[in-house]
């Protein structure tokens, strides 16, 4: 096989490399397996990047017998990578065109590109195993392999046969090259080849960071003048502004002193999105940005302008609110709507955007999943701004044949409004519920109702009946899920305990509320109540512990079980608890082999601390 690394120069063949032996390779698939079941591995015999792959992949909780990647249809082919890449993979692909050699090229998540394949065999092959334009790589979703472990390493890889961490990619070996920008130095994506393990050469390495260097030499003649001239703005705006000034561009981004000294790196994320989607949409007035650290940033954006057309732009960031912590820096953070409990900053940040916006007598969609707390949230808003005054809820789950005219009489009553779960109303009754509303939503007066809504996730092309009664609310907030704060679950379970009842009679103990803070709550609150609601009806009073959760708060699994799996996982919680954690016992009493139960706990996710060997 001939390698090249310029268009008309060859290598010679590449002679097998010392991992295709049988007898290593045999080895090297007795380490995985050791590895799998938590053996020791023999020191040197496993390479120290695979083995730290193969302990990321563990943690990452990669499935070894079965591969499940995600697959997005729209791949891009017409980013600055791609359009760079493209003649570099052409040219090296010709030369493969008779060898079996795959060319792969993947952006920084790890989704594969392209892929430029001339032997049939070898291409059917990665169909099988899903290695194809659309699928993701990423080490979190594969495991040990070229693409993703060259992404996580950032820096070349290279992986052969048994060295991967699922089964189904052992007759493969494939080497890796992560791709930077050559003025920024962000990690655009990863160039790939992938062979046959018995056809893998030493060269494999050497010839994928070769391609990667030609491409980085065409992103530096692409990208070069679009660059310069968002920089030339940004120096301008520089001179002529002394607060924070950004300035962002295709994979670029610049800051001033003033901006990394003012703006926390929690904020810097929202306010680039939002600024990045202001700019491609062409929009220029100063947007207002509700940050999470609970501050509001005014930003002016300045369009950079080649003759590739609009190629970035600057912002001029004023911050038109301080931040709490800087004013007291004793004072705990509290959230503007009390009774909406948690002080994490996505949940602090959301109550903050709905007090405002009901200050300025807006109406609001609240926008979240099930159980994240988007009735609580309209609750506590008209708490704190109209505790006296009318409050009446209308949930879509209950309309009936005279809701739309319930909803029509409390406009006229006034107060505040809360219309559940719209999204879920039929289009008939939709259409009519935006005939009620259009004629109020710009009235004025002390009398006007206050509403809000609340709806699921709604897509980006919602139908024209809900399109219509979205179109009756000027703005949407957000509300998270609980694991995007889950630091405020040690708030929330005093607060529900005393809901349910129980008040200070219960308590939790340190060891079960580390359990409660780590679960991710697919079911958001809703979930935590109906796992409190099992705690109790367990213990009336007391202190809660880990033997006192329900078997389904010890899992860390992201996939829903079935009802089998889950009689089978209850059983491995249970018997690791009576055996004190110790695996090999309740492998024992479950007349389960160790391998088994350890895949198990890894398939299911299940996590007992330590502190499980508490006595009963």
């Amino acid at each position: 096989m001939a390698v090249s690394v310029s268009k008309g120069v060859t290598s010679p063949p590449l002679p097998a490399v010392p991992a295709a032996s049988s007898a290593l390779a045999s080895e090297i698939a007795r380490a995985r397996t050791l590895f799998l079941v938590d053996e020791p591995v023999i020191p040197g015999l496993v390479r120290d990047e695979i083995l730290a792959s193969w302990t990321r992949s563990r943690l990452w909780r990669v499935r070894t017998d079965q591969l499940e990647l995600p697959y997005g249809p729209g791949v891009d082919d017409d980013t600055l990578l791609a359009r760079a890449a493209e003649p570099v993979l052409r040219d090296i692909a010709d030369l493969f065109a008779t060898e079996p050699v795959s060319v792969i090229l993947c952006d920084s998540d790890g989704v594969v590109l392209s892929r430029r394949t001339g032997d049939s065999g070898l291409e059917q092959h990665l169909d099988r195993v899903w290695l194809a334009p659309g699928f993701s790589y990423a080490e979190k979703f594969v495991g040990t392999n070229g693409i993703g472990t060259a992404l996580e390493a950032r820096g070349p890889a290279q992986v052969f046969g048994h060295e991967h961490y699922v089964e189904h990619l052992e007759e493969l070996a494939c080497a890796g090259a992560p791709i930077r920008h050559p003025v920024t130095g962000k990690v655009l994506g990863v160039v790939d080849l992938t062979c046959w393990q018995r056809d893998a050469g030493p060269l494999l390495v050497a010839t994928a960071g070769t391609l990667t260097r030609r491409i980085e030499q065409a992103l530096l003649a692409q990208s070069g003048r679009r660059e310069l001239a968002v920089l030339n703005d940004y120096l301008v705006a520089c001179r002529r502004n002394r607060g924070p000034v950004l300035a962002i561009g295709e994979d670029l981004l610049m800051m001033n002193d003033r901006a990394r000294e003012l703006l926390d790196p929690v904020d810097q994320e929202p306010l680039l999105r939002e600024a990045g989607e202001a700019l491609a949409e062409g929009r220029r007035h100063p947007l207002m940005v509700d940050l999470p650290s609970g501050r509001t940033a005014r930003v002016h954006i300045r369009p950079t302008v080649s003759r590739d057309g609009v190629v970035g732009g600057v912002l001029d960031v004023q911050l038109v609110s301080s931040r709490p912590a800087e004013l007291h820096p004793a004072a705990p953070t509290t959230t503007p709507l009390p009774a909406a409990v948690g002080s994490g900053a996505a949940w602090t940040k959301c109550c903050a955007a709905v007090d405002r916006h009901l200050q300025a007598g807006e109406w609001l969609v609240l926008e979240g999943e099930p159980g994240s707390g988007r009735e609580t949230v309209a609750r506590a808003a008209h708490q704190a701004r109209t505790p006296t005054a009318r409050v009446r809820v209308l949930r879509a789950d209950d309309a009936g044949p005279d809701w739309v005219a319930e909803v029509a009489e409390e406009l006229t009553l006034g107060g505040t409004v809360v219309l559940t779960d719209v999204d879920r109303l039929p289009p008939a009754v939709l259409s009519e519920l935006a005939d009620v509303l259009e004629p109020w939503r710009e009235a004025t007066g002390t009398d006007r109702a206050c509403v809000l809504a609340t709806v699921g996730t709604v897509g980006p092309e919602p139908g024209p009946e809900l399109a219509a009664v979205l179109g009756c609310f000027p703005r949407t907030v957000p509300v998270p899920p609980l694991r995007h704060h889950v630091e405020d679950v040690t708030e929330l379970v005093p607060h529900l305990l005393a809901r349910l009842g129980h008040g200070s009679a219960v308590t939790v103990s340190p060891e079960a509320m580390r359990v409660l803070t780590h679960n991710r709550w697919p079911g958001n609150v809703d979930q935590l109540v109906a796992v409190l609601r099992k705690v109790v009806a367990k213990r009336r009073s007391g202190v809660v512990g880990l033997r006192d959760l329900p078997p389904e708060c010890l899992l860390t699994t992201k996939r829903v079980l079935t009802a089998l799996e889950s009689l089978e996982c209850d059983a491995i919680v249970e018997a690791l608890l009576d055996s004190g954690g110790s695996k090999v016992e309740a492998a024992r009493r479950l007349s389960m082999s160790r391998a088994t139960i350890y895949r198990k706990i890894r398939d299911y996710g299940i996590s007992v601390p330590p502190a499980a060997v508490e006595a009963s």
